[in-house]
């Protein structure tokens, strides 16, 4: 997400005003078009140099392990989800500085309702991720009431887009499946054919970091992060619609230890805090994704 984010962070307030990091040097040649800093977010010092050297006054702060990924490495995924964190709001305590932080709905759990999931169930997740995120939210919302820190977040569902490759998500076979049809491959899914999932296309998911940023401080009531949702849909529903376009794309369906994680996630998600709030509203169902994924996704892309 992080390099549409500054693209059109770009287009809003001008390349000069934009500094995009990553700990990897090599992401700079992806990111061109703006200032780049190489950063290690644990590192709280170079974190606080480039704050201040740079007068920056907002933080969409993006470093994260994601689920299935993190299931590999529990400690270290806490480690990076949450420290880092807790550097940016600290940082953010001292030069008052405006934070985006992505939550996710991986806070929500088996004992969470899995249709229509409200903005405050029951929340046990499943994973250290939304384990690490459901932490996140509350110290987000420490740091608001305690320092008057103005941090905003939300809840993504599973994210798809074009411009980048599958992440180690749960939700990434929403992305694979496409490269594979592009390629003339036969895809083999790691969730069942009705594992109905929310998702969000890139470009909405850019779209709500930037204006609940935009939003007056006074509008926010939820300081945790807020539900949004995108659209739901299953493996077999997006395959379906994938075939309209590629008629001889074929699909099986062998589940592995990423069914478990699904199985614990919602399957729609209750935003009406967010549209009430800040007039959230998604552009794009599932229909209008698939068009526009297979019109921008490169053929030459992964196998």
């Amino acid at each position: 997400m992080g390099g549409e984010l500054a693209l059109e962070l770009v287009k809003k307030y001008g390349s000069e005003s934009i500094i995009a990091t990553d700990i990897n040097p090599r992401a700079q040649q992806s990111l061109d078009f703006c200032q780049f800093e190489e950063l290690d977010v644990l590192d709280i010092t170079k974190l606080e140099d480039v704050i201040v050297e740079n007068n920056i006054t907002q933080v969409y702060h993006l470093a994260a392990i994601l689920s299935a990924n993190g299931e590999a490495d529990p400690i270290r995924t806490w480690n990076i989800n949450m420290q880092s964190l807790l550097n940016v709001l600290d940082i953010a305590k001292k030069y008052g500085l405006r934070i985006f932080w992505p939550s996710s709905i991986a806070v929500f759990g088996l004992g969470s309702p899995q249709y229509a999931t409200p903005q405050n169930p029951p929340m046990v997740p499943e994973t250290i991720y939304g384990i690490s995120k459901q932490s996140g939210e509350n110290w987000c919302n420490y740091y608001a009431s305690r320092y008057g820190v103005d941090v905003r977040s939300v809840r993504y569902p599973g994210l798809i887009g074009y411009k980048t490759l599958p992440g180690g998500g749960t939700t990434d076979y929403a992305v694979d499946i496409f490269h594979k049809a592009l390629q003339g491959e036969h895809f083999k899914c790691y969730l069942t054919e009705e594992t109905e999932l929310p998702m969000m296309y890139m470009p909405d998911a850019v779209k709500a970091a930037i204006s609940i940023m935009d939003v007056p401080q006074d509008k926010l009531r939820i300081r945790t992060a807020y539900n949004i949702s995108g659209m739901s849909f299953t493996p077999s529903e997006i395959y379906q619609e994938i075939r309209k376009t590629y008629a001889d794309f074929s699909i099986s369906f062998t589940p592995d230890h990423r069914q478990q994680i699904a199985n614990s996630w919602p399957r729609t998600i209750d935003d009406t805090r967010a549209k009430m709030d800040w007039n959230w509203k998604p552009s794009f169902n599932l229909e209008a994704m698939v068009l526009d994924m297979l019109a921008h996704l490169p053929k030459t892309a992964i196998h």
